[in-house]
């Protein structure tokens, strides 16, 4: 009888919960340092923005202008439009870009998370007396999957930033042709 006549049979069977590789650990420690630096360049992006927005805002009496009531009174509709599509725009990035740096909270937590850590204490000195491996490896798991879904919350706002400076520069430039 050959050794690999069971063979099929050994690929097929589940790892027992102590068995985890120190590849998949080395992995899944990557994947949390990696969604936690995306969730870092998120917030820079939304600070460029914001600062770009608000440096646009005070160095330009044009733009500073489209929030005065005057301009919408006695202007032409076009410079009017234009006006009022650089106001909401502005805005609109300005809001975006705070909600960026906001707090999350979801309903789970880990041991990873400082503010979640008198609740996951005395489980992981529990799982440390029992050198529980799939304890910690169900800890990173589980902050991979909070870190990814702040991580895509951030995105989406960064996203919206994003396009209303970008429709806040355009309105500008066809303000400016307009007056």
């Amino acid at each position: 009888m050959s050794e690999f006549e069971n063979a099929t049979e050994v690929m097929l069977s589940k790892p027992s919960s102590g068995d985890i590789g120190a590849e998949y650990f080395d992995h899944i420690k990557k994947i949390n340092d990696i969604f936690y630096d995306q969730i870092k360049i998120s917030d820079q992006k939304a600070a460029y923005i914001f600062t770009f927005m608000l440096a646009f805002l005070v160095s330009s009496s044009e733009v500073r202008a489209v929030f005065s009531l005057a301009r919408y009174t006695g202007g032409t509709p076009g410079s009017m439009l234009f006006s009022g599509l650089l106001a909401a725009a502005s805005v609109f990035s300005i809001l975006s870009a705070i909600l960026v740096v906001l707090p999350r909270r979801f309903g789970t937590s880990t041991s990873l998370f400082w503010g979640a850590w008198p609740d996951h204490r005395d489980m992981f000195c529990e799982a440390a007396l029992r050198r529980d491996e799939r304890y910690l490896f169900d800890q990173y798991l589980e902050n991979a999957n909070t870190l990814s879904a702040i991580a895509r919350s951030k995105y989406r706002c960064v996203t919206f930033a994003f396009r209303g400076l970008m429709v806040s520069v355009i309105a500008y430039v066809l303000l400016l042709v307009a007056v």
